[in-house]
């Protein structure tokens, strides 16, 4: 695709940490403004899923258009994981294309003990790391000549959240689905709406400067976060609290019109959607399939089912999980009697749960659920006679997956990369000193 003088749509990736859906475009009582705008102009996935809710594998994901597993990044950058080849990264397939690739604000899928991350990745340019929003606007406003892909990261969704504000009122607000209805609860949902609105605001000012300079055109917006909020049973769960996150696209080619696809889609399927809308060769690595047949309408679906995995967090837990339009079943690999509690960030929900006990209650090895019925996935039917046939199944499906995948925890153990740091499973916070892997 051109823009009628030869010269191919911009790109912008726009993203930050631990938002999943709790956005007004979504529904939830969480004012963006302009998130909600930014929907209304564009199309919105209703049911898009990252490949694994933790920071580092979900943008490796989107990013190589691989598996977590197949990929290499199991854990956290920042702990000592790295892709195993940097030049599956989208940015070497768009150089290739005639591409300027710039960087300003949060990465995550290398550390920055390495050196210059920008290098490593293989980034044209790189902006800073503070006020992203502000070097985004300085980038844009330099009248770019060349196609250009900038990603821009944010970070203020990530706990800590800073105090509360006006954009969150403890007093009216609810937690999410899985958490109960306390005041501490309610004050710690009220923190995470101040952190979105911050983040809405800074977006904001970046979709304002596209417009302003007329970019906006010919400039193809992909919005979109890493994986749940960081409250328990949702962020590094394998339910949907953990795994679906919002995207938003919004460009010419038909990304326009306030649309809404119900389809189930993935991050694996945004590198090969651009080379499809940029018509470039996808590379022979990519394992998702492009959305552009959805988004003109020519198909109803292109998954039948996505696939999902837990490896490393701050401690290892391996999981793995299959979702179709209707039904979930997750499955767990090393269940050691007890919630993985350094997976999970320190919180006033969690708290709340280890208040009343939540340490002691073991996960289930199996889980299958209704989302028809238990859209909360609450009750498990693995044990339901009724839903033998089903479980059966998503089970022999998921052993599929992993076959074809060459998952390397049908060998045992997944291994840490040399020198990788990991929490002790049976502790109680990440914040508790990590050890070598």
């Amino acid at each position: 695709m051109s823009d009628g003088t030869g010269k191919r749509p911009n790109i912008l990736y726009i993203h930050t940490h631990d938002i999943g859906r709790y956005v007004q475009p979504y529904g939830y009582a969480v004012p963006t403004p302009n998130l909600q705008a930014f929907a209304e102009e564009g199309v919105l996935f209703r049911n898009a899923f990252c490949a694994n809710p933790t920071c580092s594998a979900s943008r490796s994901t989107l990013l190589t258009g691989m598996y977590p597993h197949n990929n290499g990044m199991t854990g956290l950058a920042h702990r000592g994981w790295s892709l195993n080849d940097y030049g599956q990264h989208i940015v070497h397939t768009l150089h290739g294309a005639g591409y300027t690739t710039v960087l300003t604000g949060v990465q995550h899928v290398t550390s920055h003990a390495k050196g210059e991350p920008w290098r490593i990745i293989g980034y044209d340019k790189w902006l800073g790391n503070e006020e992203a929003h502000e070097r985004a606007v300085e980038y844009l406003e330099s009248a770019p000549d060349a196609p250009f892909f900038l990603a821009v990261g944010f970070g203020d969704t990530h706990r800590e959240y800073g105090p509360v504000t006006d954009a969150g009122d403890p007093r009216y607000c609810r937690p999410p689905a899985p958490i109960p209805d306390t005041p501490e609860t309610r004050e710690d949902m009220a923190r995470f709406m101040t952190s979105a609105r911050v983040v809405d605001d800074k977006m904001g000012v970046v979709f304002d400067a596209l417009k302003r300079t007329g970019l906006d055109k010919n400039t193809l917006v992909i919005c979109t976060t890493d994986h749940g909020i960081a409250f328990p049973a949702m962020k590094c769960s394998l339910t949907d609290h953990g795994t679906g996150v919002m995207l938003m696209m919004r460009g010419p080619g038909g990304f326009e019109g306030g649309s809404v696809v119900d389809s189930l889609v993935g991050h694996i399927d945004i590198f090969p959607t651009l080379c499809d809308y940029l018509d470039i060769e996808p590379p022979a690595w990519l394992q998702g399939c492009s959305l552009m047949p959805l988004v003109r309408g020519e198909v109803d679906t292109v998954h039948d089912a996505i696939f999902t995995e837990v490896n490393y967090h701050a401690a290892y837990e391996p999981m793995r999980a299959i979702r179709t339009k209707r039904w979930k079943y997750i499955r767990r690999f090393e269940n050691r009697g007890h919630p993985i509690l350094s997976n999970c960030d320190d919180s006033l929900s969690k708290d709340v749960w280890l208040e009343h006990g939540w340490a002691d209650m073991a996960p289930d090895d199996e889980m299958l659920f209704d989302l028809i019925f238990d859209p909360d996935e609450a009750h498990n039917l693995v044990g339901d006679p009724r839903a033998a046939d089903v479980l059966n199944d998503l089970r022999e499906r998921l052993d599929a997956w992993m076959h074809e995948t060459d998952d390397p925890l049908l060998k045992g153990k997944v291994p840490a990369p040399e020198g990788a740091v990991v929490n002790d499973p049976d502790g109680l916070s990440p914040q508790q000193r990590p050890i070598p892997a």
